[in-house]
């Protein structure tokens, strides 16, 4: 069961500092933004634009290509909501929130070898 919009805490517009790890996750989940839209939608359905504003540097046809390929895998539903005020939601399936904890593990494994994980980027940046 989702908390309702009202109970729901904003998210962080700086939730994805461009020198956080995430990105450094060995693994991917859809494309480089699946990882980070499981993230968002850990504690509930989201609209579109809350995504996209923290999800700096996303294009709104990149964010709707990765949604829509999470959805596709299974791992988030749309659900339209009728009304005087049109409006879509995006939110993790029972799949999806089973993915929470290995993503949790993978991030976790990630810390542990950043400076590992930046020295061979960097090295295979020189060499080209």
């Amino acid at each position: 069961m989702t908390k309702p919009q009202a109970d729901r805490t904003p998210l962080d517009p700086e939730a994805f500092d461009p020198v956080c790890p995430s990105p450094l996750v060995p693994f991917r989940v859809g494309d480089k933004w699946g990882t980070l839209l499981l993230r968002c939608l850990q504690d509930g359905p989201r609209r579109f634009s809350e995504l996209k504003a923290v999800l700096g540097g996303i294009t709104a046809k990149s964010l709707t290509q990765s949604l829509r390929r999470l959805e596709r895998d299974g791992f988030v539903a749309r659900a339209e909501h009728e009304g005087p005020e049109r409006r879509v939601e995006y939110a993790l399936t029972p799949l999806g929130l089973g993915l929470l904890g290995p993503l949790d593990a993978a991030c976790e494994w990630t810390r542990d070898h950043w400076d590992e994980l930046i020295d061979a980027q960097e090295a295979a940046a020189e060499s080209r």
